[in-house]
């Protein structure tokens, strides 16, 4: 595929159909809606592993072992998804929000598109003086970008958070969405009320919600009926749909959400039943949209990726050190343990028909977990890509690979054997680029040059550090550790 100033330059078939087709409304047969899969990307905000009902982790035989947290918690329609498809217990993202998305926008390492950090709005965020506090530009090549050029319709709903204000990265529109609702410079909402207008007159105000001001209808709600407005339109043009369904829970601020605030007690803490019904008014905003999509006859033909995009960020009292809100794991949001950058994963189809063309074309595991090998953010988008049949441009370098083999059987591998995880900032966890190679995983503290080694297989709590008793392993792990950032040309801090 070519690209001209990072726009698909269509072949010249594709051209006249696409001419035909404005001049005369004829569909072309290169985007028929009943080829391809429509692609949801639900991607939840500061969402860890523990923080669902759905339990992600194995016994020792394979087998989903529930944990206390998981008992806490009331996602229904996560439960549902779960047994319709394949969920990980090891799935990837960084520990924090923009670094996630842009990868998941470009299929690289955060030490390869160089936004190692969340993007404050309006100052650049301290770190390398040349980091890309600019997140993604009109120049980006993207999925949707790409996912465009091929004939889909591409729909951002919810948080962006991929640039500061007024950069071409704080518009999902500039980087290759057909309708953006609500995303924008901003990490999180003033507000989750409608009553409020989410925020009136605040720099963190969603976009574009108007309609919902003054009413008692709360943010998730809100973008999911947005959403649902989107995805008819585009099956009212014949076409295939992409959805980033981006939510901005379950972001701070904390307010609970009172249709599920009843259900939870504070024994975790103060704020822990806000944050538990955000969770639970999430969970809704998936089943209402599993529902509309059975309800327009589009289910049978959606591939939904359910996400994301950093560890827990629950305000359970006392831990501040991520001991608790990510148990048995440690770790959460910003650290650089395995709670932080540990997501919930599920892959499934919207609606499960084993005879449906696309579903015998790419089969999905059913109720199924694999423990078996790992996966991470940057992998989505070729994944999509070769979903969809979307080429990526050869100049295009990208970190992530296909998983799609991986999805149809729980045992099979992904074919990846390492994760990066670079972040070169001040934070929960700071100036450490954390490494994972087969079972075991590096850890490197710029600031007081120590070192961490983990074998996650035998330890996956990392409460035993190896780094004394297992010198040739840490040697070897700091040599590939080396070379996956010196590949990706990684920024460090000044000392």
């Amino acid at each position: 595929m070519n690209l001209v100033n990072g726009y698909q330059n269509i072949n010249p078939m594709k051209h006249l159909l696409l001419t035909l087709t404005m001049l005369i409304g004829i569909q072309p047969l290169w985007s028929r809606a009943d080829e391809r899969p429509n692609v949801v990307v639900f991607l939840v905000d500061d969402m860890g592993l523990m923080d669902t009902s759905v339990p992600f982790l194995a016994d020792e035989h394979g087998k989903p072992a529930t944990h206390p947290l998981n008992k806490y918690y009331q996602t229904p329609n996560m439960e549902a998804l779960a047994k319709q498809g394949i969920r990980f217990e090891t799935f990837y993202a960084k520990s924090v929000c923009s670094p996630s998305r842009v990868s998941l926008m470009t299929g690289q390492s955060s030490a390869r598109h160089g936004t190692t950090t969340w993007i404050n709005p309006t100052k650049r965020n301290k770190g390398p003086g040349d980091w890309n506090w600019k997140g993604l530009d009109g120049r980006s090549v993207t999925l949707p970008r790409l996912l465009q050029g091929s004939g889909y319709r591409t729909i951002h709903i919810g948080k962006a958070h991929m640039g500061p204000v007024r950069s071409e990265g704080a518009d999902p529109v500039k980087l290759g969405f057909d309708v953006n609702v609500a995303g924008s410079a901003i990490g999180r909402p003033k507000s989750y009320s409608g009553q409020s207008s989410y925020g009136k007159g605040d720099l963190r105000q969603p976009p574009h919600l108007e309609a919902y001001h003054g009413t008692d209808t709360h943010l998730s709600d809100a973008l999911t009926i947005e959403a649902c407005k989107a995805v008819d339109a585009a099956v009212a043009q014949g076409r295939p749909f992409y959805l980033n369904m981006w939510h901005y829970a379950v972001h701070s601020p904390y307010q609970p959400d009172p249709r599920f605030i009843g259900k939870y007690d504070d024994a975790l803490g103060q704020n822990m039943p806000a944050f538990a019904s955000l969770i639970e008014g999430m969970d809704k905003s998936l089943g209402d949209l599993l529902a509309h999509l059975n309800k327009i006859d589009q289910a049978e033909n959606t591939l939904i990726f359910f996400l994301g995009d950093n560890g827990s960020a629950a305000p359970v009292t006392g831990d501040k050190h991520g001991i608790i809100s990510s148990a048995p794991l440690r770790g959460k949001k910003g650290s650089h343990y395995e709670g932080g950058m540990r997501v919930p994963f599920i892959a499934a189809w919207a609606k499960v028909n084993l005879d449906h063309p696309l579903q015998r074309q790419f089969p999905m595991a059913q109720n199924a977990i694999t423990t078996t090998a790992f996966a991470t953010i940057e992998d989505l988008m070729p994944t999509v890509l070769a979903l969809t049949g979307t080429d990526a441009p050869e100049a295009h370098v990208m970190d992530g690979i296909n998983i799609l083999p991986a999805l149809a059987k729980a045992d099979t591998p992904t074919g990846r054997h390492h994760f990066l995880m670079h972040f070169p900032h001040r934070h929960c966890s700071s100036n450490f680029t954390a490494y994972r190679e087969e079972e075991w995983k590096i850890t490197r503290h710029y600031d007081s040059g120590t070192l961490e080694l983990f074998d996650l297989t035998s330890d996956p709590t990392e409460s035993s550090d190896l780094s004394r008793t297992r010198p040739e392993r840490l040697r070897a792990m700091q040599a590939a550790m080396q070379k996956r950032l010196d590949d990706a040309e990684a920024l460090y801090m000044e000392k």
